[in-house]
């Protein structure tokens, strides 16, 4: 069977993620060839993951301490939230699952209960990840694993990835794109570089960021914007020297007019402030991300303009887009490259090996709108269940209209406490139930399950999780200890 010529464009995270999986897992009947241009930069700031980031490494066999020595890369038991509900106060969104539910009612109704009856301890308390975030630890455990992602150098990991992809066989040409020519049918014939090279394919990914040079500038797909949920547009990133040891989480301060990150890596931390320019300057924001950095600037700090959304149709004709071409949601819950990851393994499931396939267009668009979709209600969870109305930005956020479908799961975890994990979703319902209870959504009634046990039971049955936890975290090193002699960077 003749081998299909796939064309990759544009490199970063998105391109050379892309190549590095096709190459390797499905590739015996792929030409593969990433056109990429060291004139264009790429965005690079996706520096957070999560757990799910695990699956495509193990699939691709990468050796996890060797990946991690290469990037500076860092563990992330979740993401602590501060100034979000009100100023001066902070909740973590940890991995992994909080105490233990049962067939009916999740673990947050036996602790609603216990709090009701002055039994339960913070919600915190009962979930390992968010114990050893807060304590600084982290370590491989064989009777209880903790659930964990990475903190990462963006541009050392598409380093990392193109020097996999090679090795694979995947063709990389140095170039600029000057013309993208369509056959009669509206797909794409061939790329056009400036050098005067010509490259035909059968297929092609469109990695070329917010420019979207295939998806938008070619075949003219449609954005849909959700400004008026998300408003914030604007980005600053910068690098500084780390002066502490890295901690095992993402910090996400919230300002007047947006939130500021911080991504501890092993030698230098990753900065940025999201912001809405409709509420702020830029210079002003410049000025309050500068004002709240320790360590040395390692780069000029960069300006990133962007719009959330997403594209009508990700795949369109032969020509899939993937990463910033396809939508772009802000990186609150650090999603960024979790979306490219399932756009990829999606991709690999429904590629069309026998040509383009209407169906398998529509599956891979319809799969990708519904994650994006409940990603997207997510994030808005956290600015819209505030009680912060000291700015106006924080007024507008609190009463906007919000999507019919997170307004129905509010309702219901307000009046019931009830979570139901869509199947599409990366947050389960402890990640919901952990943001609505850290934004200050307090369920009116536990389920009449935890009835079933009597106060003692209660008693004990939280007692003994609270204690798992305790001897959990006892057991485990020192979040430094760990990385200096399991992937240490130096």
């Amino acid at each position: 069977m003749k081998k299909q010529n796939v064309i990759i464009v544009g490199g970063g995270t998105a391109g050379w993620m892309c190549a590095a999986a096709l190459s390797k897992l499905i590739g015996n009947r792929l030409n593969i060839t990433l056109v990429e241009s060291e004139q264009i930069g790429t965005i690079g700031v996706g520096e957070a993951t999560v757990p799910t980031f695990l699956t495509l490494h193990r699939l691709l066999k990468i050796d996890e301490a060797d990946f991690l020595s290469k990037v500076q890369g860092t563990i992330k038991l979740g993401i602590s939230f501060e100034n979000w509900r009100q100023i001066g106060h902070q909740y973590i969104h940890s991995f992994g699952f909080t105490g233990q539910g049962c067939w009916a009612a999740g673990f947050q109704h036996f602790w609603l209960k216990g709090k009701q009856l002055g039994l339960s301890e913070d919600y915190g308390d009962y979930t390992p990840e968010l114990k050893a975030a807060k304590e600084n630890k982290f370590g491989f455990l064989k009777e209880a694993p903790l659930h964990y992602a990475y903190h990462i150098d963006a541009g050392r990991y598409a380093t990392f990835l193109r020097q996999l992809a090679e090795r694979e066989g995947v063709t990389r040409i140095e170039g600029v794109v000057q013309e993208v020519r369509q056959r009669e049918d509206g797909a794409i014939k061939n790329i056009g570089l400036e050098s005067g090279q010509v490259i035909e394919g059968d297929f092609f990914v469109d990695c070329t960021g917010f420019a979207g040079l295939l998806i938008e500038k070619t075949l003219k797909t449609e954005f849909e914007p959700w400004q008026h949920w998300l408003p914030c547009d604007r980005a600053i990133a910068v690098q500084t020297a780390a002066t502490e040891a890295p901690i095992p989480y993402t910090r996400s301060i919230a300002h007047g007019f947006g939130w500021q990150w911080r991504i501890p890596l092993q030698e230098r931390v990753g900065n940025g402030l999201v912001f809405s320019s409709k509420h702020v300057s830029e210079d002003e924001a410049l000025a309050t991300l500068m004002s709240n950095l320790s360590g040395e600037t390692l780069i000029e700090p960069r300006l990133i303009r962007f719009k959330t959304g997403q594209r009508h149709q990700h795949w369109r004709h032969n020509c899939v887009a993937i990463g910033l071409s396809a939508g772009f949601l802000e990186p609150l819950e650090s999603t960024s490259i979790h979306l490219i990851q399932r756009a990829i393994i999606r991709l690999m499931q429904l590629f069309p090996h026998d040509g383009d396939q209407e169906s398998e267009r529509d599956e891979f668009n319809r799969q990708m709108r519904e994650e994006f979709e409940l990603v997207r209600d997510f994030i808005i969870l956290h600015y819209h269940a505030t009680e912060r109305d000291d700015t106006p930005f924080w007024r507008h956020v609190s009463s906007m209209a919000i999507p019919e479908t997170l307004k129905q799961k509010i309702q219901l975890f307000r009046q019931t406490g009830n979570i139901f994990q869509n199947v599409a979703d990366v947050f389960g319902e402890n990640s919901w139930s952990q943001v609505m209870l850290g934004q200050g959504i307090m369920p009116a009634a536990y389920h009449p399950i935890v009835d079933m046990m009597d106060d003692t039971e209660l008693a004990d049955f939280l007692r003994h999780h609270q204690q798992r936890v305790d001897r959990i975290v006892s057991s485990l090193p020192a979040h430094e200890t760990f990385l200096r002699q399991y992937c240490s960077s130096r």
